[in-house]
This record gives structure tokens, C-alpha cells and sequence, in this order.
């Protein structure tokens, strides 16, 4: 049984290292931003014969456009969405749904602009700056200040690592990816929380043992659980990432990154992070004033 806090430098060039590309590429190409956030062409529109989504996907790549979004509905009812189309671009592909696919009717077909855009952004940074303040108040409260700097920490970690690897791989950036960074947020808090708190217990059981040696204890006290939950998480989301189909696909990848880094985060640099600030506060206190 290694010790987790003799090797957190380790631990810290890990993340380093998939951070710095993640933020690399956010810089340099960054977000592959959805009609959500960008605007675009919302069309709907019914078939006479029974079609599948593929089907009308392979359609609309045809015509050298990129969906963004293709629902089926009841009915033989398919909403597509694209990027901007022109008036060209717009009838070329409606032509081809309804010559190739047996005949529809159209339904609907609206531009968009960004529903969503800069007003979501703001209140997205705004709820994550409201609940970081609030989770390091509680954890204070709770615990000490230190840890709950620790806590938003590794919070950040994830944040980067799954938005630097959706980069990366230029996965589609829509409305639920919202959902699924607070969804990440609530997760790590919550496996952290759990191990400060064995943390606490055993600072109370272990008096006169060196302060690294009760946190390393206390990791591997709680590792089987954070195993445990992660993977029983980690499969339920594998079975939608494979079989819930392509509109919850994205969503579903932002969810396993964010939950693997999570559990990761809440092992391997709360704690350390934490560690570092003590040991620093007391390598302070032991430099004596020079005469």
C-alpha cells in the first residue's frame, strides 16, 4: 500500500498533464459551440414512410451540411437542426428529404439566433461562483477554511480537464453541457466531503501520528467506496453513452469525464492540496525572526 501524500507531486504532474493540452486547445481552437450557443436553421418536418434518424442524417451529410441536433417524434416527425442555411442551402436539403426518403411534409422552418449564448454563460459562471462560495462557507463551517479552498480546488480540476478534453475531441458544446458541469460539481463535492470527514474522525482517533500519515489512512479507509460508486456510476453511464442513441450522447461524455476526474480529484488533490497548505503554514512557523 503505496503512500498517497509522500507521492502528490506525482498526482499533480497527472493532472498537469491533462490540463495544459486541454487548455492549449481551448486557446487555440476551443469550444466546437452548438446551435444553442451559435444560432441556426430549426426545421421539422413529417414523412410518409417510416425512416430512421440515420437515415435522414446520412440526407443532410449529403448536402454538405453538419447537423447539429436530428429528434424523432411520434409520427414519422423528425426536428433537424443545422447550422445557418441559406435560402439555397435551406431548399437543396428539404428537396433531398422529400426525393430521397419517400415523400414529407414540412412543417416548420425557422431561423434562429443563439438562444441560449452569452446570457446562459453569465448565469452559468454566476451559479458556480455562488455555489463555490457557499460549499467553502459550509465546509468551514463544517470542517476549516483550508479544506474548503482544497474542495473548489479540485472542483476547478474537473472543470478543466472535462471542458480542456471536449476541446480536444471538438465534441459539440449544447444546453446540457451546462447540466452536466453542475451534475460534475455536485458529484466531486460530494466524494470529497466524505473523505474529509473520515479525515476529521481520524485526527481525533490517531493523536501524536503525523498529520500525512492520518490522511493517507483515511484515503484508503475510503478508496472502496469512491471505487465503488464511481464504477456503479461509470457503467450506468457507458449503457446510455452506447444505447441511449446520439442525442444524449455528448451529454453522457461530458458526464463520464467529469465523474472518472471526480473521483480522481477528490483522491488525489484535495487531500494533497490541502496537506500542502498545512505543511506550508507550518514551515512558516518554524522559520525563526533573524535577529
Amino acid at each position: 500500500m503505496f503512500h498517497i501524500i509522500h507521492k502528490r507531486k506525482l498526482w499533480y504532474i497527472i493532472s498537469a498533464a491533462i490540463i495544459i493540452p486541454g487548455l492549449i486547445s481551448l486557446f487555440i481552437q476551443g469550444l466546437n459551440l452548438g446551435i444553442d450557443f451559435t444560432g441556426g436553421n430549426i426545421t421539422e418536418v413529417k414523412f410518409k414512410k417510416d425512416v430512421t434518424t440515420a437515415q435522414v442524417r446520412e440526407v443532410v451529410k449529403e448536402q454538405g451540411l453538419t447537423d447539429k441536433y436530428i429528434q424523432k417524434s411520434t409520427g414519422g416527425v423528425f426536428l433537424i437542426r443545422t447550422e445557418v442555411l441559406t435560402e439555397e442551402e435551406n431548399e437543396k436539403m428539404l428537396k433531398a428529404l422529400d426525393e430521397e426518403l419517400g415523400g414529407m411534409t414540412l412543417l416548420r422552418n425557422n431561423k434562429v439566433g443563439p438562444t441560449i449564448g452569452a446570457e446562459l454563460t453569465r448565469q452559468a459562471l454566476l451559479a458556480l461562483a455562488v455555489a463555490s462560495v457557499l460549499m467553502v462557507l459550509y465546509i468551514t463551517w463544517r470542517f476549516e477554511f483550508k479544506q474548503g479552498i482544497a474542495a473548489i480546488a479540485a472542483i476547478l480540476h474537473d472543470v478543466l480537464v472535462t471542458v480542456g478534453l471536449l476541446s480536444i475531441m471538438q465534441v459539440e458544446i449544447n444546453s446540457a453541457f451546462v447540466a452536466a458541469i453542475l451534475t460534475i460539481i455536485g458529484y466531486s463535492i460530494n466524494d470529497t466531503i466524505v473523505i474529509f470527514d473520515r479525515i476529521r474522525e481520524n485526527l481525533a482517533l490517531k493523536k501524536g501520528m503525523k498529520i500525512a500519515d492520518v490522511i493517507n489512512i483515511s484515503l484508503w479507509q475510503t478508496m472502496a467506496r469512491s471505487i465503488n460508486t464511481t464504477g456503479t456510476v461509470l457503467f450506468v453511464l457507458a449503457a446510455l453513452y452506447f444505447f441511449g442513441g446520439t442525442t444524449i450522447n455528448n451529454f453522457v461524455l461530458a458526464l463520464i469525464i467529469g465523474v472518472t476526474s471526480g473521483a480522481y480529484s477528490s483522491i488525489f488533490t484535495a487531500s494533497p492540496l490541502w496537506y500542502d497548505m498545512l505543511d506550508k503554514k507550518r514551515r512558516q512557523k518554524a522559520v525563526k525572526p533573524t535577529a
